[in-house]
């Protein structure tokens, strides 16, 4: 069954990033903040009736309690909130990215991570753990990976210069920013690292919490109501009227895919880690093919063979992180 829950997972988050580009309003600069509501509206009814529904359920092992139920959310506070720092700015980055670059370089993150700790071994004077830690396959993915990012930030400053030659001021929002538009994804993948990395050690089975899959989903759902909760509390402030998420439509249909795959995400790696993180993580490319037909979002040669540069990248990741674990 693992395989079918990392296949709805990596579907549902596809099909979430195609809604999430449906539903931004790239002259709209509250459309990312819009996303975060709906989104937080979703994850926290989930996270209620997970926290309701009977424990001697097969598959709803929790040990969230009343009483430790505020200190665990506080505790679990470093993940979640650097996941739902980076989801945000992903949004955000919608406005002036297809979805069939941002989701590729979003989901660079493993590449990011290896080169963090890379830094960190070489301030540490610890070089022999370079060699014991990744192999040939981690060197030649980041390697693809950071070669594609700096080559697609090149090709976008030019499209971007090239824009503004022809239109002048009247060039799309999309083009205005350039290669500076990267540093949206570039941060998701920041965040989305540091989120990975807390987890880790959260839900370590020595010096973790002693959380299960279904107490992260809780929590996490939780801690992303709130979040929306501040982003709704905010543009009531900011344009003294409340905003409605019920009329955005399409944001509702992201918002629930985002929580499918995030559910079957969780089920496909309780029960085969090795082989669905690298199956999940290349969800990226359903997001470049739907983007492609549904969208129709045409990128020039150049921009397609900066894509397939990443892709590729995270796939040799995967396949290293698979490896590894057997």
């Amino acid at each position: 069954m693992w395989f079918v829950f990392a296949l709805i997972a990596t579907l549902s988050w596809g099909f979430a990033d195609l809604f999430y580009k449906k539903s931004t309003d790239e002259n709209d600069s509250q459309s990312h903040l819009k996303i975060a509501v709906w989104v937080g509206l979703v994850m926290g009814v989930t996270a209620l009736l997970l926290l309701i529904l009977p424990r001697d359920l097969p598959f709803l092992e929790k040990t969230l309690t009343a009483q430790t139920f505020f200190t665990d959310i506080i505790k679990y506070s470093p993940a979640s909130l650097s996941y739902i720092i980076s989801m945000v700015i992903g949004y955000a980055g919608l406005r002036y990215l297809e979805i069939s670059i941002i989701s590729p370089v979003q989901n660079a993150s493993g590449a990011l991570s290896a080169i963090v700790m890379s830094i960190y071994f070489l301030i540490a004077g610890k070089i022999d753990r370079l060699g014991e830690d990744y192999g040939i396959l981690d060197y030649a993915g980041t390697a693809l990976i950071v070669a594609g990012v700096i080559a697609l930030g090149i090709v976008e400053q030019r499209l971007s210069e090239k824009e503004r030659k022809l239109h002048g001021e009247k060039v799309e929002k999309k083009y205005k920013m350039g290669a500076l538009a990267l540093l949206f994804p570039l941060a998701y993948c920041v965040f989305d690292t540091i989120g990975t990395a807390a987890d880790g050690i959260i839900l370590d089975d020595e010096v973790g919490l002693g959380l299960t899959d279904i107490d992260v989903l809780i929590l996490y759902g939780f801690t992303f109501f709130v979040a929306g909760l501040c982003c709704w509390l905010y543009m009531l402030i900011k344009n003294k009227k409340p905003y409605s998420p019920f009329e955005d439509k399409q944001m509702s249909v992201a918002a629930c895919a985002e929580q499918f795959g995030q559910i079957f995400y969780v089920f496909a790696m309780s029960r085969n880690p090795v082989l669905a993180a690298p199956m999940v993580a290349c969800y990226c490319i359903v997001s470049v093919i739907l983007g492609r037909i549904v969208l129709k979002e045409k990128l020039k040669p150049s921009q397609y063979a900066c894509v397939v540069c990443v892709i590729i990248g995270i796939a040799l990741l995967g396949i290293s992180e698979g490896l590894g674990e057997s």
